[in-house]
């Protein structure tokens, strides 16, 4: 056993208590786990400031003189401000306190000289610093002190005296503990020449660096390795998978491909869709199973690329489907395929629950006979009693409303299982995609067709509700069609459903010359398809919803979305819905309604939404303010992101280097089995028994 899979209990200075408390608040039962309880800042102790050195704007500092006198100022009944005017020989500053009177006299003499260490601000013309760290100034060796580390903690950790100064003295007897060096968890050809430090002098200097410098170099060398062993984890997974799996071989661009490009293409193809259908083409005909992301903002072409896909697996003798997650979209996806197709003799089925009796049976028979070439549905596509002649190419339309055994039963229904080109309208910024979906190849559509005119976002408050109406009843007298959509967050969903109720009602009596519908998640399945259907058919003017018109709605005519309450939603989610309009040629607009009170976080998401209409450029700005657990799809992906250092929205450029370095030992190892890396896997072994879940998505 190695000395970090030791018990902390057996920790001096540790005890019952603690190893308690740290057991239950942070997870941490090991030497190695606490070792890898990382500071979240440091400030630089190495430095003292003179008095007149002292600015409002400066973060924490650290002065050195001798307190000169007590004052004591009542606050109420029976709460007193101790203040103790403390000087160094340069100016004067006050050191102020609320509580603790008996404490702070015992422990602070007048004369003696100590080193002050807090936050200076200004309070009556004068420099203060409140509840300041004290220390005796012979006590303290300041070539020693460097970067000092604060660590996150919990109530409960405090109400046991484990402070960041607690915690930070438990890992200082842990690290003078622990023999140097530290075993290596990284070979010298990876260490050299990146010139990482080792593991050794990484660990000692993260949690006690002397300068910016040593820390710097410590936290890149654990997020590196951090990182490649995701990334080894996740290529070693795919490479698996490619070697298992032999794809089926479509070496013809035939007939219905050919046809539909010269005679039915509705328009010429951007570069992105002609790059996409390269990085296909190459795929289907490479002899490997085809595991290809498609990203694409709304209105991008996807739904084009993976009809042209298709055709390539029917000019092989192949079948397609295409599972999308509700009906509605299913349903428009049949219709827009069949609009795409015209007169050509490619039979396309629907498949979902509302398909019953003597049609199912048809579309069934079909299906096995190999008569049905292509079939869209919803999850109904995996029940047992669906069964295809040949399946070469399973598409899924905003795969991460789909779980990870769903996906799969699809693609069992094969010996061999299909080429599968994986679609969604959410950009994943390429960091996040990498590890969320890095057994899948990417690709990206990054460019809308020609002749879209790019949505115009206005933010509006709620008192400017009169001049909005104006607006909507303007565009409606044009022909077009609105969205309004209010927020329905889980935990309210009461208030929110009254919200969306009432308002729907005051809208009538707002618009009594237009007719609504109304949506929302806990209407029936039947009586919300009804309710859509009637906005898509253009019989009302104004859908009144909830989110769930997030995915799904193509209705062209439709050019303006109102979302009300807008700081309740994410940037993704506002894209999302922005989304729903600007499908026709007309200008259409998104109108973002909040009230005044907004914090930095939610003006800095809607300034961005009213900037741009780039998806990418938003998922990377939302997951840096959110981080990336809260992004949706992460957590149906498989992939736990329990990193303790390194940072996926922020770490961008490490990410990429440990992912070429991953694939590089891959490349030179596939089987896993050669000497010279096993020290890689074998650490890999390692870290899969852990409670880390870094398992693949496919």
């Amino acid at each position: 056993m190695s000395i970090l899979d030791q018990d902390i209990m057996y920790l001096p200075g540790m005890g019952p208590r603690r190893k308690d408390i740290f057991n239950k608040e942070l997870d941490i039962h090991t030497w190695g786990d606490l070792l890898e309880y990382y500071p979240y800042k440091y400030v630089d102790r190495s430095r003292i400031y003179t008095i007149d050195e002292l600015r409002g704007d400066m973060p924490f500092v650290q002065i050195k003189g001798r307190i000169l006198s007590y004052e004591e100022f009542a606050m109420g009944a029976r709460k007193k401000r101790i203040v103790a005017h403390f000087s160094d020989g340069h100016g004067v500053v006050d050191l102020v306190w609320f509580n603790g009177k008996k404490y702070i006299y015992d422990s602070y003499k007048v004369g003696t000289e100590y080193i002050v260490f807090g936050r200076p601000t200004i309070y009556g013309g004068r420099f203060q610093f409140t509840h300041p760290d004290i220390d005796k100034a012979d006590e303290l060796v300041l070539s020693e002190m460097g970067m000092q580390p604060y660590y996150m903690t919990t109530e409960k950790m405090k109400n046991s005296g484990l402070q960041s100064r607690g915690v930070e003295r438990v890992m200082k007897t842990l690290l003078d503990k622990i023999p140097s060096p530290m075993p290596e968890t990284l070979p010298p050809f990876i260490t050299g020449p990146l010139h990482l430090c080792s593991r050794d002098e990484a660990m000692r200097h993260v949690h006690y660096p002397h300068n910016p410098d040593e820390m710097q170099r410590a936290r890149l060398r654990l997020k590196f390795e951090e990182l490649f062993y995701v990334q080894l984890n996740i290529l070693r997974y795919a490479s698996d998978h490619r070697r298992k799996y032999k794809g089926y071989v479509f070496p013809h661009v035939g007939e219905q491909f050919n046809t539909f490009y010269k005679q039915h293409l509705p328009f010429q193809l951007t570069g992105a869709q002609k790059r996409v259908m390269h990085e296909i083409r190459a795929d289907m005909k490479s002899g490997r199973q085809m595991n290809r992301l498609l990203q694409g903002d709304v209105g991008s072409g996807k739904t084009l690329v993976a009809l042209m896909s298709m055709l390539i697996a029917i000019d092989n003798g192949f079948q397609a489907a295409i599972m999308a997650p509700t009906e509605i979209l299913a349903e428009q996806h049949l219709q827009t395929i069949r609009d795409f197709l015209g007169d050509m003799p490619v039979r396309t089925e629907l498949l979902t629950g509302v398909v019953k009796g003597k049609r199912r049976e048809e579309v069934l028979k079909g299906l096995l006979s190999g008569e049905v070439n292509i079939v869209v549905g919803t999850h109904a596509l995996i029940e047992d009693a669906v069964k295809f002649s040949q399946l070469g190419l399973a598409v899924i339309d905003e795969q991460h409303r789909f779980g990870v055994a769903q996906r799969a039963k699809l693609w069992s229904k094969n010996d061999n299982p299909p080429h599968v080109l994986v679609m969604t309208a959410t950009p994943i910024p390429r960091t996040l995609a990498m590890t969320i979906y890095g057994d899948l190849d990417v690709s990206v559509i990054d460019e809308l067709p020609p002749g879209r005119k790019p949505i115009q976002t206005i933010h509006k408050f709620d008192t400017q509700m009169t001049s909005l109406y104006q607006g909507i009843r303007q565009q409606i007298r044009l022909g077009r069609q609105v969205y309004i959509v209010y927020p329905l967050i889980k935990e309210s969903e009461k208030i929110d459903l009254k919200n969306l109720e009432e308002g729907f009602e005051a809208l009538r009596e707002v618009f009594p010359e237009f007719r609504m519908s109304k949506v929302h998640g806990k209407m029936k399945a039947k009586e919300k398809e009804e309710e859509m259907q009637r906005f898509v058919s253009g019989e009302t003017q104004i859908l009144v919803a909830t989110t769930v018109i997030e995915v799904g709605v193509n209705v062209p005519n439709a050019s303006v979305m109102v979302i009300l309450d807008a700081q309740r939603f994410g940037l993704s989610q506002l894209h999302q819905l922005r989304g729903r309009v600007g499908r026709g040629a007309d200008q259409s607009y998104c109108i973002l309604v909040t009230n005044y009170k907004l914090s930095e976080e939610t003006r800095k998401r809607i300034d961005i939404m009213c900037q741009t209409n780039d998806g990418f450029e938003i998922a990377e700005a939302d997951l840096k303010l959110r981080g990336p657990g809260d992004l949706e799809g992460t957590q149906q992906s498989g992939i736990a992101f329990d990193l303790k250092i390194a940072d996926i929205a922020r770490d961008g450029q490490i990410v990429q280097l440990a992912r070429d370095e991953a694939q590089k030992i891959v490349d030179a190892d596939p089987t896993c089995d050669s000497p010279e890396y096993s020290m890689l896997w074998n650490r890999l072994r390692e870290l899969r028994k852990t409670n880390i879940d870094w398992a693949a998505i496919s």
